[in-house]
């Protein structure tokens, strides 16, 4: 999962065009003010020019030119601000523009990471796997109501009002989800929702259905050459914002996944990174087919949801046909 050097100069490309469009519009922007509000490159001269005097007169001995330098570029500061209101422009019309304020379109805040770029690369990483398309109809603006009635719809109601609070605290608290039920009552729709209201606030975000996550973990941890892919994938899974593993069941359950998963879910706890899970299985099925402890874990951490009612997904097919 580790990135090319390839792929990196991809995203790297794309902040470099990120910072030629802000310089390219900061030109723009200062064209257009020294051709309608002359007074304005006036004041920048005045200040430059009165730079280089006072600071003469700082190297000369002279204590008083600080303080006279500090008055005067204010004064000017102020001048060139309302010079801009009055033309009916933002007071900081010339301060640079950037799509990512935090670093500024470099990728890197004091060396480290920043999360546009952090969201870049597991966006590049995962673009294969099919969450961009599921997003388009998995998302809060799709949501309805129609398909569900009596203990169903209760039931669903709820998930949602949970999801929401998940995504509305996700900064400030540590929490986690579970979804079972019978199939196309809603899981994956749910699962899509929280995983695009992450996204779109910058948040890193991994979506996985467990048969997949099982294979890519079971490629990387035997195959002894892709020592640096192990490590990068391990990092990618338990350092994420918000880990989604979806239809967990479908995988291949023997000691291996049992021991991958337990693994998983207790670093992805102890790091306080969020996890979402959706299964089709019963609690009891689960308790079942998995150990004791990823039993104990998911119901001990994880905020439990219920879903029922029709096959959704069939229902609109009978439907549309």
């Amino acid at each position: 999962m580790s990135l090319t050097n390839i792929q990196y100069d991809r995203i790297f490309r794309q902040y470099e065009e990120k910072q030629r469009q802000s310089r390219l519009e900061a030109q723009r922007r200062r064209d257009y003010i020294y051709e309608h509000l002359p007074r304005y490159r006036e004041l920048e001269d005045e200040t430059a020019s009165l730079s280089v005097e006072q600071g003469k007169k700082l190297l000369a001995g002279d204590e008083t030119a600080r303080e006279i330098l500090r008055k005067s570029l204010t004064r000017l500061r102020n001048q060139k601000k309302q010079l801009l209101l009055d033309a009916g422009l933002p007071a900081d019309y010339l301060e640079p523009v950037f799509s990512c304020p935090d670093c500024r379109d470099t990728g890197y805040i004091e060396r480290e990471k920043c999360h546009c770029l952090r969201q870049a690369e597991i966006s590049l990483l995962y673009e294969q796997s099919g969450i961009e398309d599921l997003l388009k109809s998995n998302n809060f603006s799709q949501l309805s109501y129609d398909y569900y009635s009596g203990e169903a719809l209760a039931l669903f109601r709820h998930a949602v009002e949970t999801c929401q609070s998940f995504i509305e605290k996700f900064n400030s608290d540590y929490r986690n989800l579970f979804f079972y039920g019978t199939v196309g009552t809603g899981k994956s729709f749910l699962s899509g929702c929280v995983a695009k209201e992450l996204m779109d606030q910058g948040h890193s975000v991994i979506y996985f259905g467990a048969a997949s996550l099982f294979n890519l973990l079971s490629s990387v941890s035997f195959d002894a050459r892709n020592r640096e892919e192990r490590q990068n994938t391990y990092a990618d899974l338990y350092q994420c914002d918000l880990l989604i593993i979806d239809d967990l069941g479908t995988e291949l359950t023997n000691q291996f996944t049992a021991s991958q998963l337990f693994s998983l879910l207790n670093e992805r706890h102890l790091g306080k990174k969020s996890t979402l899970i959706s299964t089709n299985f019963s609690l009891a099925e689960l308790r079942d087919r998995y150990s004791d402890r990823i039993f104990s874990r998911i119901t001990s951490n994880y905020e439990v949801c219920r879903l029922a009612g029709e096959d959704i997904r069939m229902y609109k097919m009978t439907r549309n046909h």
